[in-house]
Parts: structure tokens; sequence; C-alpha cells
């Protein structure tokens, strides 16, 4: 039977560092109340476009598997933040890359973008489709942010991650998973502004207001993320003994718990990066696995689960077989042009344009849009 290996894997983390104490100067919040409700301590604001942040995680991805744009044969670009919609964003990636003989598309489910992005590549390396593929999470959720509500302006960030699958007889890669959406719930996590909708009722771009149930969310993701884990062990007959690693999605400490708590993982066995990154939605789990490689957390040959949840409501749990390799192959020199300014200038020169197009906007409270019930 031929499986999926991850054999490439790369992140890349914009450098300018939003803190607690930044977000202070303008919401009515302090490091304090952040921490004790999320465990957040900082995130990343990005000074370039999202697909910059793509090409550069998706070259440190090739590098690490010895490859080179030419061979890929299929990229696929998980985000719900994209710079473009026609073209896609994936298109973006390939040409950069040098991939043409690739396939590229997009896949949006928010948060499980890379997740959902993953079982697609995995399922189409499996049934000979292809024979490699790049699959990317990427957010740049600073430019849609309502930076004026305190519930959410606190929780995300920008970010991005790749890596490289490619066929192998080996049982590696994804060997388990479950993917689901809560669609009756869809409404209760709705970034108002962002789509066409919303530029047919005077809209202007960028103008966006979160509708964003946080107790809902919590109830919802702990159930769904904490039921897919047991249930993707069940498949594979693996218990928690079985696992070397949970690399769960970073959206809030408090959900992390809850759910390691009903998986039956102990807090030695859960992976966190939301102290340092927050929720960078698509980009945080693929970041998270890259990063636990990184520091020698994940062994050759181990088992790490994966659970995620995102809007829509999505849902979804990865139960992984890493390899025997654990380091790169080679290394890129992908990096960055140098950012000028501090995080914090570029949320406030963000929040300014944002002001500019508030005066024009309607009212956000007359476009709730009350969807009818499913006959």
């Amino acid at each position: 039977m031929t499986h999926a290996a991850i054999v490439g894997w790369g992140k890349c983390l914009p450098p300018a560092i939003l803190t607690n104490q930044d977000l202070a100067t303008f919401l009515p919040t302090d490091d304090e109340w952040i921490t004790t409700r999320t465990g957040m301590k900082e995130r990343r604001i990005s000074h370039v476009r999202g697909i910059e942040l793509a090409i550069t995680a998706a070259r440190r991805a090739l590098a690490c598997a010895g490859m080179r744009g030419e061979d890929l044969e299929l990229i696929i670009y998980g985000s719900c933040s994209n710079d473009e919609t026609v073209p896609n964003s994936a298109s973006g990636v390939q040409q950069q890359l040098g991939a043409t003989r690739a396939a590229a598309f997009d896949v949006n489910t928010a948060c499980t973008s890379f997740m959902y992005g993953l079982s697609i590549g995995t399922s189409m390396i499996r049934t000979g489709v292809v024979r490699n593929a790049l699959v990317i999470g990427v957010e740049l959720i600073s430019q849609y942010m309502d930076w004026d509500n305190r519930n959410v302006a606190v929780l995300f960030g920008d970010g991005a991650a790749a890596m490289v699958l490619r066929e192998t007889e080996q049982e590696t890669g994804v060997v388990a998973e479950k993917l689901q959406c809560y669609a009756d719930s869809r409404q209760i996590l709705r970034v108002r502004g962002m789509g066409t909708m919303y530029a047919n009722l005077g809209v202007p771009f960028g103008q966006t207001r979160w509708d964003f149930d946080g107790q809902e969310i919590f109830r919802r993701a702990v159930h769904g993320m904490s039921e897919a884990s047991v249930e993707v062990m069940r498949r594979k007959g693996v218990t928690m003994d079985d696992i070397a690693l949970v690399v769960p999605h970073q959206a809030n400490l408090r959900i992390i718990d809850a759910v390691a708590k009903r998986a039956g993982a102990g807090a030695d066995k859960v992976f966190l990066t939301v102290q340092k990154y927050g929720n960078m939605s698509s980009a945080t789990a693929p970041v998270a696995l890259v990063e636990a490689v990184e520091e020698g957390r994940v062994p050759p040959g181990s088992l790490v689960l994966m659970p995620a949840f995102g809007g829509g409501l999505t849902l979804s749990a990865h139960l992984i077989r890493w390899g025997d390799r654990v380091t790169p192959l080679e290394s890129s020199d992908a990096e960055l042009p140098p950012c000028p300014k501090t995080a914090l200038e570029l949320v406030n020169e963000i929040r300014a344009q944002k002001r500019i197009g508030a005066d024009v906007a309607p009212r956000f409270d007359a476009l709730r849009f009350v969807e009818s019930p499913p006959a």
C-alpha cells in the first residue's frame, strides 16, 4: 500500500512581535487579563503579504526534503486570508518556486485549512494521482482583524508553515484521520466584512466586525477535538500510551487543557506554542509541529496526534507516524526582507486605515444575516 511520508518541513514567522503590553496601549486590557484567559503573551504581525510568508516556509521545507521546486507535482495552499481570490494563491507559490509541472489549488476551512490540505495531499498520493505534494498553512489575520474588539484582537497572529509529502511503501505520514463540520453552528464564528456580499452593501475592503461566541466555541471545540482524537486512536487501535506527542491547534490554553484531559493526555505530552504565537489560524498546527521536530520532541518512528478546530465550524484529528529522519537534508537561505517597523506601529497603521473607511461603512448591526434552517 502506498503512503505519504512527511519528508520536508519549514516555517516562517514574521519578526515583529506584538506583546500583551502593546495591546494594552489601545485596548481596555492588560497582560494578566489576556494571559489568564488565553495563555497568550505574544503574537507576530507580518510586514509582508501572506504569499511571501508561504513561499519562504515552502523553500525551507523543500530544502529540508532535499527537493527543488521543479520536482513538485502538487501545491495546496491552506488559508482563509488569501492575498487574492483570482488567481489563487497556490499558483503564486508555484510560480516563485518554479514548480512548472505542479497542480495548484487553495483550501479554506479556516483554522483547519492545513490539516484538511494534509488529508487531501495524502489521499492524492495514496491513489496515485501525484507522487509528492507541498502543503502550506498561512495566515495574515492582522489585515482582517477588528482591532477594537478585545475579545478577538488579543487572540490572533500571522505566520506560515509548509510540509512536503512523498510517496513511500512504509506506513508513515497520516495513518488515521477524522474530518467533520458542525455547520449548524457556523454563525458563532463569523468575520463580517470578508466576502463579496459585504462589498455589495457598501462595506469597504478591510472593514470587519467579528461575531465570536467564546463560550459556545469553547464547548464545541473541546467536544469536537477530544471526540475526534479518541476516534482516530480507536481506528488505528492505539491508546494515548502509544502517542509520543499531542500537537493541537493552539486557539486558547484553556481549550488545549480541556481537550488533553478528555483525550487522556498528560501535560508532559502536549506541545505548546500558544504563549508566543497566539492563534495563527491555519498556520498554527503546522508551525507547532515544525517546532516540535526542531526541538527533538518527535522521535523517529513515533506517533503524533494533531486535533484541530476552526470556523465553519470545522474540526479534524490526524494521527501521524513520523519517519526515520528528524533533521533537514539541506538548509535554505530563504529569508523575509527586514522589517523597519515595530509590530505596534504596523497594527496602528492598520487601525488608522480602518478608521478612514469606517465613516462610509453602514452599521454592521444591520448586516447580521439570518440563515434559514435546513429544509
